[in-house]
């Protein structure tokens, strides 16, 4: 899937999320919001500007928000994304109405409207994690120019071949080769690997320059 689709994923199939942001004191606060659209700009939300969300979005450059679907772990679906967040105005507000048509309900009169501003995520990256299916598929995106940041593991060219990690894994997607090879699309990211390896050769990304 292309980026795009996540981004619908979010909006469509998600829709309402947990968005975090640092208060005035540099402390994680978080708060329930609808992702209002996305599009080939982002991930857009709609507040008023008398919300403590309002204060906290304008002044944190850096968001994250997670979301999933499901009826539990089994049968979920789930997203995060991390991004540069900026107020664009309330030029697009009546567009993201009509994209959400319950909240004419809550602010039933256009003049009371007039308070509430968009917010879009213009440049991020993104996992979305697939539990519904076995073993779960986990795949990474961005948007808005953002470089790809790899996590999880891999084994390097030191891997001896002795397959403890192989037998460790609890999703059994480490298969035999020189090296052996982490599929990173159904690996937990749980570290059984990484832990058991007696010639040190499976690695973190992100602690090495790899």
């Amino acid at each position: 899937m292309e980026y795009l689709d996540y981004l619908k994923i979010l909006q469509n199939d998600i829709h309402s999320v947990v968005l975090a942001t640092n208060d005035k004191n540099g402390h994680p606060v978080t708060a329930y919001m609808d992702v209002m659209y996305a599009d080939e700009g982002g991930i857009y939300f709609l507040t008023s500007r008398g919300k403590e969300i309002y204060r906290r979005m304008n002044c944190n450059e850096y968001v994250s928000l997670s979301g999933m679907t499901g009826s539990d772990f089994f049968h979920s679906t789930m997203m995060t994304v991390q991004g540069k967040i900026r107020n664009i105005g309330n030029s697009r507000v009546k567009e993201l109405f009509d994209a959400n048509p319950y909240m004419y309900k809550i602010y039933p009169d256009e003049d009371n409207r007039g308070v509430i501003e968009v917010f879009q995520i213009y440049e991020g990256q993104g996992e979305y994690s697939d539990f519904s299916v076995q073993p779960p598929v986990r795949r990474q995106f961005t948007f808005g120019g953002r470089e790809l940041k790899r996590s999880g593991y891999y084994i390097e060219d030191g891997c001896t071949g002795c397959g403890i990690c192989e037998q460790k894994c609890p999703m059994r997607c480490i298969a035999k080769g020189t090296p052996y090879l982490i599929n990173e699309e159904n690996c937990l990211r749980c570290g059984n690997c990484y832990e058991v390896c007696p010639a040190k050769a499976v690695r973190k990304r992100g602690e090495d320059n790899e």
